[in-house]
């Protein structure tokens, strides 16, 4: 656990600059992230200055220049860094969204089927995503869940989607022995 404590709008900023730095690899400058988090490109400047103090930015100098995250931020936006991760596939309206990590999946009110929500965990960009759209998450990799819904919301500062389940399969298969 981190013991930085950030603000909802650090944390947002910072959140946009880990996701474009991992579709990437470059330098991000300060007015991409400003378009991504709807922002004044003076304001993503004061804050990433807070942001670099407390070591979880780095500016990178020059034409090609702009801010890049370290490790520290990763570990106080709690995203495990991993050299491959496990796909899980996310599709959209039925179409693959690429570039994007499912982290977690949290199932919330499972004793009370008609009201189950999942919050799926994200590393990368969903915002073209919008409330009741259809979402697909799986098969995850061990048990071959699938859950498919509709988007109940969106927690943009902390990359997670909420999903309100519409069916969850986890195929059972014949032990091997």
């Amino acid at each position: 656990m981190s013991s930085i404590e950030l603000t909802p709008s650090q944390k947002k900023i910072l959140r946009a600059l880990t996701n474009l730095h991992k579709e990437s690899e470059d330098a991000i400058k300060g007015e991409d992230i400003a378009e991504q988090v709807d922002r004044n490109p003076g304001t993503i400047r004061n804050q990433m200055q807070s942001l670099k103090a407390l070591q979880l930015v780095e500016g990178v100098p020059g034409p090609k220049g702009g801010y890049k995250p370290t490790a520290a931020a990763y570990e106080a936006l709690e995203i495990q860094q991993m050299d491959e991760p496990a796909a899980v596939p996310l599709s959209h309206e039925g179409d693959p969204i690429e570039d994007v990590i499912v982290e977690e999946i949290d199932l919330s009110s499972v004793h009370h089927p008609e009201l189950c929500r999942a919050e799926i965990h994200i590393q990368g960009r969903f915002d073209e995503m919008s409330e009741d759209d259809a979402v697909t998450v799986g098969p995850t990799p061990l048990s071959k869940l699938v859950i498919e819904g509709r988007v109940d919301g969106k927690d943009d500062t902390n990359n997670i989607l909420i999903l309100r389940i519409e069916d969850m399969v986890a195929p059972a298969e014949e032990p091997e022995h």
